[in-house]
């Protein structure tokens, strides 16, 4: 495993604070669930896979891209993609008046 260098102290309640670059490169947000394991002399923090990607729902059932995402998500998703746009008649043949 490749040390960061990165070094932070627990505060008075256990808490430590993940750098941003390093959220920024594993895709960790606020409200992310992070799962902790121990791997022998190491503690392993992994961003869990196991819920949806937008909401943190259990459980999702949906595979996109390998991601999850839950029902409910997917279809406030393809409602959005859904949405048209129409843009106003422009004649194309001479001067526009203003």
């Amino acid at each position: 495993m490749k040390s960061t260098g990165v070094v932070r102290k627990i505060d008075e309640l256990g808490r430590i604070v993940l750098p941003s670059e390093m959220r920024k490169v594993f895709a960790i947000n606020e409200g992310d669930q992070l799962e902790i394991s121990v791997e022998g002399e190491r503690i392993i923090l992994e961003k869990r896979h196991d819920v949806c990607i937008f909401c943190n729902a259990e459980s999702p059932e949906i595979d996109y891209r390998g991601r999850k995402v839950c029902h409910a998500c997917a279809a406030e998703l393809g409602r959005r993609s859904r949405t048209e746009v129409r843009l106003p008649d422009v004649e194309t043949t001479g001067p526009q008046s203003g």
